[in-house]
């Protein structure tokens, strides 16, 4: 597989690349300046599975709180550069774990060479970054439009760039809004370098319409064996984006851990209110370190048979349900207290 034979990355204390698990990313919303804010926007993505944190640095002001946000954090924190190479600089001075450029846009070969002594010295991974809403004009000309191959070409350019200064701790990251043009970019890519690839859809929309093409996207190239980390990029609390990735992640069978929750559609024989009880059933198991599959189900009809083939599920009648544990109908309980005893069994889970 692809991620198997590239290259091995540390950041900050996490290792990518090479085999190593896919870890999951986010970005702040918060100013970066607001220390107290983003640092409690972290640990809540802490708390909801984010494995590397990015933040925005779009001056000194925002460089200098880098370091006082990464002594209260536990995740690699990464810095988000355009333009300036001396916010890329002032950046990892002040502790980034690593940066986040677009080697095209901040100033020349000279400038990039003064990031890439500074990220020398300290040891910082600089992930290259190319969007295809950026792509160069001349390329835009030579392949007669934005396309997979221009995008490529643009970043393997950058690399190149970044090589040239001497310097090969580095990541790679395309993206698209276009969800197949984003995919096809990463099999090019992935042909073409051993470097880490952190994985995509960017601009992808809201929670609802991001989620689709985020799960369509990267589950095709994540199948594929290309990307190291993923991001799922969400117009919404980017915790969203966290559990997003979670999910996509274990249904690919690339992570475990976590209750999988899984719920029939409504019909017409549906007598409990199976949309509520479900959406109660994935707030309840969020946080519980268990591994099993969970099972809501609507009728009697299909319910316990469906179930069966979960740990443990829940099967509902007219104002009453079934508790099927492991193939077995363990009892019958009323409809209001269906989730209790649900809770009741995930808390003495053996």
């Amino acid at each position: 597989m692809y991620r198997d034979h590239t290259k091995v990355v540390q950041i900050g204390d996490r290792k990518i690349g090479g085999g190593n698990p896919i870890l999951i990313q986010s970005m702040t919303n918060t100013r970066t300046q607001d220390v107290s804010a983003t640092v409690l926007q972290i640990l809540e993505l802490e708390r909801a599975g984010c494995e590397i944190i990015r933040c925005t640095v779009p001056d000194l002001a925002a460089a200098s709180a880098l370091g006082e946000i990464r002594r209260q954090i536990h995740i690699p924190l990464v810095a988000d550069i355009h333009f300036d190479y001396r916010l890329a600089i002032a950046a990892m001075e002040n502790g980034a774990d690593k940066i986040r450029i677009n080697p095209g846009n901040i100033g020349g070969e000279e400038k990039v060479g003064a990031v890439v002594e500074v990220a020398k010295k300290y040891n910082v991974p600089i992930r290259i970054g190319v969007n295809s809403g950026s792509l160069e004009k001349h390329l835009i000309e030579k392949y007669g439009g934005v396309t997979a191959e221009g995008i490529v070409e643009s970043a393997l350019d950058k690399v190149h760039m970044v090589e040239k200064a001497g310097y090969d701790n580095l990541v790679i990251s395309i993206k698209s809004s276009d969800v197949l043009m984003c995919v096809r970019a990463h099999e090019l890519l992935a042909d073409k370098t051993v470097y880490p690839l952190h994985v995509g859809i960017t601009e992808s929309g809201t929670v609802n319409s991001g989620n689709i093409k985020s799960a369509i996207g990267l589950g095709l190239i994540l199948h594929q064996g290309i990307g190291d980390t993923i991001r799922v990029s969400l117009t919404g609390d980017p915790v969203e984006e966290i559990k997003s990735a979670r999910l996509i992640l274990r249904t690919l069978g690339l992570r475990k851990g976590g209750i999988e929750v899984v719920s029939c559609p409504t019909c017409g024989r549906t007598k409990i209110d199976l949309i509520g009880l479900a959406s109660r059933v994935e707030k309840l198991v969020e946080d519980y370190p268990l591994d099993i599959k969970v099972a809501v189900m609507g009728c009697v009809v299909n319910g316990p048979g469906e179930a069966k083939e979960a740990d443990i599920g829940i099967a509902g009648g007219n104002g009453e349900g079934l508790l099927i544990k492991k193939g077995e109908i363990i009892r019958k309980v009323p409809e209001d207290q269906l989730l209790d005893a649900l809770k009741g069994e995930l808390d003495h889970w053996k």
